[in-house]
């Protein structure tokens, strides 16, 4: 839906800068071997003089704008079909200098996220020899934003579109890229990958702040911080004293043969790289609007797994979600990566997962369940080759209507309490629900001494039945309720079922 006036209950501030001094540019994201969104109006913008006029001629459309009072100017191109012909998009001035991108395909653009797991290359996944072997792909684009958190919006994006052969694609986000790879092998379009993620960050920093403040469940997960959040002096004095430790125990280490003592990190390199509340969304997201792109995908969601900090998610997610579609006027689809097993000590892993699914009542989204495939002593699991498979059978069949094996695993729809046992339902049942490997596990259930205990667990057509012979009279299933969880229910595609529980 494109609409500027496109409404979420947000008042959208959306500051307008001068410049330079006059400075006649074309935004970053617009140089040479870019891919530009097929099949939607096409948004090219830049800066110069006040009232100055500007041309910009790409395929054969000729269109003209005048720079407004805010030093900004912008035009929009009428939808293309998708070419895999290189082009050039030529931008004119009044003084008659012209700026020429080069080698410019259309085809299909999506927007990544999120923090090291969407960061992570393909030199880092699994595999990396075949994969570099094979990655002669010239028809695959990625844009590395690589500005940095900001306090105010930044004006224009930094960094430049890499076309995909063995030598770059190590540099490649692997999540980005083995999911743009599904969609030019499926839609034989080229594909425009454009890559903005840091690692170790939260979610809070990539939604705008007066968006989180303005939202009633986040606003005092806001307050509280700003208020008793040390001055950078503090820091520095700190991490002084901090350093003098250190220096004394890695002298003590090497007298005594010992292995040295972990350096401590900076806290103002490290303040400086995650931003507070927005500022990632200020430095890394805000000058990417509004290119034209088919949708957006998210993988972050470790950094909000530490005990106290879950709870949240489920208020967060959604709003970024809504927030990011309402900035670029457009509620285009949505997916993102549910956590997947890990040894995280605590609750909040699986109540992160659970804002993951939850958030899938917001229209247009999608979820790749990665329950069984992380590594339980790795955050960073390699295998990004099956992540992006996952991504792109949602994308390739919910956005593109393609038909695909399923979209999703398992999904709970609802349940029933029959006397001594509970009926969860499932939609995404794709070939029938299927126990891997075995006897079905994974479930627990409660009663009303709310002590939860292991069940046992049937497959009835597209349902499962839950029991336990010590509950008589149960109020609520939960299944792979658990970081690193021992769980098997699959569909037919082999996709496996999202965590869940039937009540909190």
């Amino acid at each position: 839906m494109k609409n500027a006036m496109f409404s979420i209950g947000l008042v959208l501030i959306v500051p307008l800068f001068a410049i330079g001094a006059e400075e006649a540019k074309l935004a970053q994201v617009f140089s040479d071997h870019m891919v530009l969104q097929r099949e939607k109006p096409i948004p090219v913008w830049g800066w110069g003089g006040k009232g100055d006029h500007v041309n910009v001629e790409f395929a054969e459309q000729k269109k003209g704008t005048t720079v407004d009072t805010h030093g900004k100017w912008m035009v929009e191109l009428d939808p293309l079909p998708a070419n895999a012909e290189p082009s050039e998009l030529v931008v004119t001035f009044p003084d008659g200098a012209a700026v020429t991108i080069h080698d410019v395909l259309v085809g299909e653009v999506w927007l990544g996220s999120g923090q090291s797991n969407m960061q992570m290359t393909v030199s880092a996944a699994k595999d990396f020899e075949t994969e570099q072997a094979a990655a002669a792909l010239p028809l695959i684009r990625m844009f590395k934003e690589v500005s940095k958190a900001e306090k105010e919006p930044n004006l224009d994006a930094s960094g430049e579109w890499l076309v995909c052969s063995p030598k770059t694609v190590g540099s490649f986000s692997a999540t980005l890229f083995f999911f743009g790879r599904e969609l030019h092998r499926e839609l034989n379009v080229p594909v425009g990958l454009i890559n903005s993620s840091v690692g170790g960050t939260p979610i809070e920093s990539w939604i705008a702040a007066e968006s989180q403040r303005q939202h009633p469940q986040l606003r005092s997960t806001l307050e509280p911080t700003r208020a008793v959040a040390p001055t950078e002096e503090q820091l520095k004095a700190n991490y002084a004293k901090a350093l003098q430790n250190w220096e004394k125990r890695l002298a003590k280490a090497k007298a005594e043969g010992k292995k040295a003592p972990k350096k401590p990190k900076d806290p103002l390199v490290t303040l400086a790289r995650k931003g507070k509340a927005g500022q990632l969304f200020n430095g890394k997201i805000s000058p990417l609007v509004p290119y034209a792109v088919r949708g957006a995908l998210w993988y972050q969601g470790e950094a909000n797994s530490h005990p106290g900090k879950g709870f949240a998610y489920q208020y967060q997610l959604p709003l970024l979600v809504s927030d990011w579609r309402a900035r670029w006027g457009d509620e285009f689809p949505f997916a993102w990566v549910q956590l997947p097993n890990y040894n995280r000590p605590g609750e909040d892993w699986s109540l992160v997962q659970e804002a993951m699914l939850r958030t899938l009542r917001l229209p247009k989204t999608g979820m790749a369940i990665t329950v069984d495939i992380g590594e339980p002593t790795n955050i960073h699991p390699k295998n990004k080759q099956e992540v992006g498979r996952r991504l792109s059978l949602w994308a390739l069949g919910d956005v593109y209507g393609n038909e695909v094996e399923a979209t999703s695993g398992p999904l709970p729809t609802g349940h029933q309490i029959r006397g001594s046992n509970v009926i969860l339902s499932f939609s995404h049942t794709n070939g029938g629900l299927k126990a891997k490997g075995g006897d079905l596990k994974g479930f627990e259930i409660v009663g009303e001494d709310n002590k939860w205990v292991a069940a046992d667990a049937r497959i009835e057509g597209s349902k499962v039945s839950v029991s336990s012979p010590s509950v008589a009279k149960p109020i609520a299933v939960r299944y792979a309720w658990a970081p690193n969880p021992d769980c098997n229910l699959y569909n037919g595609a082999g996709l496996p079922a999202s965590p869940f529980r039937t009540k909190e």
